[in-house]
């Protein structure tokens, strides 16, 4: 039977720098208590199968809202299904998969720190490792505000606010009946959220700082030190967060070279390239390609 971890048509998926990760603790406190190391969605997903006999050091929530299949935690067996979900802890041995005749469709997240122990452990206690939740639209719109977050790079606010929304999306879960139906999300058009928005949009570009500054009508100066403040990094630093973010779903999901993902990206240079990675991602994009295959 064919295998696979991922690579499947419209999946989505982030995994957070080893870097950005390690300085939670030091740079944003809002977030050393709960925080997500990799967060996903995968659609229809034929084949799927992943198995870690010692378990991993996160904690891992796993959502099916279409399809089947099956899960194996701590030698106990589940059969999965519309509806249901299950929680690994962290350094159980486990193994799931997708069922061949009619494939899952799954949100699911990575999490760590001192609360998500305490938060699964409540979802233990009501539902052992498996549970199961009526569907509703705004728990999935809450899974996209953190995705989209995330999305938007790592500086301190999307940190922060991706991870305090992740204790309403597992205590979604553990206090089904409490969830709140109301979506009252809001989002704000301020200059600094405008010029992501140029930044993602021009990936495939070598921005300039006075360039991604006009694009909000600001001088580069006072812009970058706006951006700093709200942010914790320089508009170029973000923006090669950004580049990067894009580079791994092109190492993980598609067969191009590194230089065509330079290329794609705006980086002439692929040795360049390798280096913004490296430091970014503590590995080389082709040590980070090999994830497929562990």
């Amino acid at each position: 039977m064919l295998k696979k971890k991922e690579g499947f048509a419209g999946q989505r998926s982030i995994v957070l720098p080893r870097k950005i990760l390690a300085g939670i603790r030091e740079s944003n406190p809002l977030s050393e208590r709960l925080y997500i190391t990799d967060i996903g969605y995968y659609p229809k997903a034929r084949h799927h199968y992943r198995q870690r006999i010692h378990g991993v050091d996160q904690h891992i929530l796993i959502y099916c809202v279409e399809g089947r299949g099956k899960a194996e935690i701590a030698k106990k067996k589940y059969e999965v299904g519309p509806g249901s979900f299950f929680i690994i802890p962290a350094g159980e041995q486990h193994r799931y998969s997708a069922s061949e005749e009619n494939s899952w469709t799954i949100y699911w997240v990575h999490f760590k720190g001192a609360d998500a122990r305490k938060l699964v452990a409540a979802l233990m206690e009501k539902t052992h490792h498996q549970g199961a939740v009526a569907f509703q639209a705004s728990r999935i719109g809450l899974f996209e505000d953190i995705y989209a977050c995330l999305e938007r790079g790592y500086g301190n606010d999307n940190l922060a606010y991706a991870n305090i929304c992740l204790y309403h999306f597992v205590a979604s879960f553990i206090y089904q009946d409490k969830f709140n139906l109301a979506d009252n999300r809001q989002t704000a058009g301020d200059a600094v959220e405008l010029s992501i928005n140029y930044m993602q949009e021009n990936l495939v570009r070598s921005l300039s700082l006075e360039e991604i500054a006009a694009s909000v009508n600001f001088s580069a100066s006072h812009y970058s030190a706006l951006f700093r403040k709200k942010t914790g990094f320089s508009p170029i630093e973000y923006f090669n967060h950004l580049k990067m973010q894009k580079a791994c779903q092109y190492l993980l999901y598609t067969d191009l070279r590194v230089k065509e993902i330079a290329d794609n990206l705006g980086i002439e240079d692929p040795f360049y390239f390798s280096r913004v990675f490296n430091k970014l991602m503590g590995m080389s994009p082709n040590q980070y390609r090999m994830r497929r295959h562990l």
